[in-house]
Parts: C-alpha cells; structure tokens; sequence
C-alpha cells in the first residue's frame, strides 16, 4: 500500500519532470491564453481521503489508500493575477478505520464518493517563459453519493468545506497543463450517529459506530488540469 511519504516523493519527481519538460521546449508558447475573461477545462488526479477522528483513543485510519477525482473547470479572469473559479469535482476514495475494542482489535471499511462544489480564488505569479506558479483558496460544500445505511459506519450526506493548495501553469503549444496540490478540511462531523439510522444493526456492527463521537474529514488531492 502506497504511503503518504512515499506519494509525496512521487509528487515531487513528476512535478520536477514537467517543468523541466516546458522549460526546454520552445519559448512562449500560447502568450495570450491567460487575457480570456472565461475559460472552461477539466481536472484528473488522485486523492488520500482520512479523518479527524473523535475520541483518537479508540479508533484511528490506518492507511492512506489513493482514490480517484474527476472534475471540470470554469475560470473566470478577474485581472492580471486574480480568477475566480468553479471546479465541480467527482471523489472515488475510501478510508479504512482500526479500533482497539476490549474483546481485541477490529477494522470497517468507508467507501466515499462525495461530488464537491468548491469556489477559489486563484492568485499567480508573473509568467516565467512557459510556467507560471499560483495559489489557490476557498471552499464550498459536497455532497456524498454512497450512504449505505446497512454499513457499519454511515457518513452524513452533506459537509461544507475549505481547501487551499499550490499549483503551476505549464504553457505547451495547444493546451496549458496545470500540476495542483490541493488540502481540504471539513467543518461539520460527518458521523451519522446510531439513533438517526434508518436501518438497525446488530451489537456486533453497532459498536463501530458506538465507540465514536465525532469524524471530520480531510483530503489531500493532487489534480493534472488541462485548460
């Protein structure tokens, strides 16, 4: 199983070749691109998806397991360093959740496919021959396509959250590639309680649900946008 350190340094050769891949091509490719007022795209990448758990003694997420995101992009020029912009995203991920019970340890399983609607703005640098760094911040809400009641854990279907991250425009003849390395934080707590489920379970699904009181998500997505 991939592990965080081990994605990051996968993160950092890829981001490394792709720039050393537009620094050596010819210079100035599209100079006009970025003076659109509007401009649409779209995204793939990777997620890490954990949790913020509530009490930490009890349970934890053991291991990072990459998902998968898809996404559009609509971006609107506010002025020479500012967009705002609309990225509807797709998540395919899930997190795994270890618990230390008195009877002896147990695991459960979260499938997540949360659709987020997040607004950013966009703050870049002066363009550098065919690159140009940038910032990015806001947030929004999701909402999540895969709750299954009979499941042991059920996560609530809508969350708002922030995120901000870094990212680089490399500028090539027909297209502008954009590596983006994006954190999110959710701000409620997704945790569907026992009383609240639809369906009931037995004792022994219960206590996966039983022994927490609170889980508030994080994301650590990597995107490839193509604009």
């Amino acid at each position: 199983m991939m592990k965080l350190q081990q994605l990051l340094r996968y993160i950092f050769s890829l981001s490394l070749l792709f720039v050393y891949s537009v620094m050596i091509s010819a210079q100035g490719n599209l100079p006009y691109v970025d003076e659109k007022p509007i401009h649409f795209g779209f995204s793939l990448g990777t997620n890490l998806m954990d949790f913020n758990v509530t009490p930490s003694d009890s349970a934890r997420v053991s291991t990072l397991k990459p998902g998968f995101s898809v996404g559009i992009i609509a971006d609107l020029r506010l002025n020479r360093y500012f967009n705002l912009r609309f990225t509807p995203t797709l998540h395919f991920g899930e997190r795994q959740l270890d618990y230390l019970f008195r009877s002896g340890s147990a695991s459960t399983t979260i499938t997540s496919i949360p659709v987020c609607l997040p607004i950013f703005i966009k703050y870049s640098s002066e363009r550098k021959y065919n690159y140009r760094p940038y910032l990015i911040a806001g947030g929004g809400f999701y909402a999540n396509l895969s709750k299954d009641q009979s499941r042991s854990i059920v996560l609530n279907t809508f969350d708002f959250y922030t995120e901000f991250g870094v990212g680089c425009d490399l500028y090539f003849s027909f297209f502008k590639l954009s590596p983006e390395l994006k954190f999110s934080l959710g701000g409620n707590n997704v945790l569907t309680p026992m009383i609240q489920r639809d369906k009931p379970l037995n004792a022994s699904d219960e206590k996966f649900t039983d022994a927490l009181s609170k889980l508030t998500s994080k994301v650590l997505t990597l995107t490839f946008n193509f604009e």
